[in-house]
């Protein structure tokens, strides 16, 4: 998991220092990175190519017990549970009657509320808030997931992806790292309990680099307070840019990272 992630962020990050923040060493990972796929990952690969497929054809409101049956359908024999894992790799979610606003449940957080509303900093790189927000687009829903210095005010890392998956939330970190660079164990991530952020695989990278986790209440807005500020202001820039009804594409997402570059700024 480790190399695999150190592949998937390469292309935007020196290689040394990815190895360095997963803790193995350049020679292994090149090792393995000059190995052929498995047989299992191939197969994993051509699964969840119809597995998107399917999701498609239903307007995204098949969830995993549906797309098995489809596939079973198709003649093919694998199991809920993996179809279940691929389409959480891949971000898809099906319709489900749960309350929308409830971002996760009591008990899913691996951390206490470390802010307890105080979003306030003494210094650079000691409180990062986080949060993912969306953007109707003509040819669906644009993801954006941030992260906010409480000190300076500044955006230090983001991701974008037309899905609300794990990757987007850790390439986020990942872009703050490699920009701010914090004192180990002196930093405090906070977040809301949506299943990204509760995620085994997030919670391992904030072990991974020392980050202290912490998590808002369930279903209370305001403990995340001063990111939704940030998602305001952006929002306000980007329907001046291109109208109420946001008549921009995901090809056309340029405006973005322009906004979100000037925010890095800070006060």
């Amino acid at each position: 998991m480790s190399r695999r992630f150190v592949s998937e962020h390469a292309d935007h990050y020196p290689v040394t220092r990815l190895c360095t923040l997963v803790g193995v060493s350049r020679s292994t990972f090149y090792d393995w990175s000059t190995r052929p796929l498995s047989q299992r990952a191939l197969g994993d690969e051509a699964l969840t190519a119809e597995i998107v497929e399917i999701h498609e054809a239903s307007q995204r409101t098949y969830g995993a017990p549906r797309v098995h049956g489809q596939l079973r359908h198709r003649g093919r024999r694998v199991g809920c549970k993996r179809v279940a894992r691929l389409m959480r790799q891949a971000g898809l979610v099906g319709v489900h009657g749960r309350r929308r606003w409830r971002r996760g449940k009591p008990n899913t957080a691996p951390a206490p509320d470390l802010l307890q509303g105080d979003f306030t900093a003494a210094g650079s790189d000691q409180r990062w808030v986080a949060d993912i927000t969306e953007f109707g687009c003509w040819d669906g829903k644009l993801y954006l997931a941030g992260i906010k210095d409480l000190h300076d005010q500044s955006i230090v890392g983001w991701s974008m992806g037309e899905r609300q998956t794990t990757d987007l939330v850790v390439n986020a970190l990942v872009m703050a790292l490699g920009r701010r660079h914090p004192t180990a164990g002196e930093l405090t991530h906070h977040a809301d309990r949506g299943s990204q952020y509760t995620s085994l695989e997030f919670s391992n990278r904030m072990t991974d680099w020392s980050i202290n986790p912490s998590y808002s209440r369930t279903g209370t807005c305001f403990d995340n307070a001063a990111m939704e500020s940030t998602w305001a202001t952006i929002k306000r820039e980007i329907r001046h840019l291109h109208g109420v009804r946001n008549e921009w594409q995901f090809s056309d997402d340029s405006a973005l990272p322009v906004l979100l570059s000037s925010l890095s700024i800070g006060r």
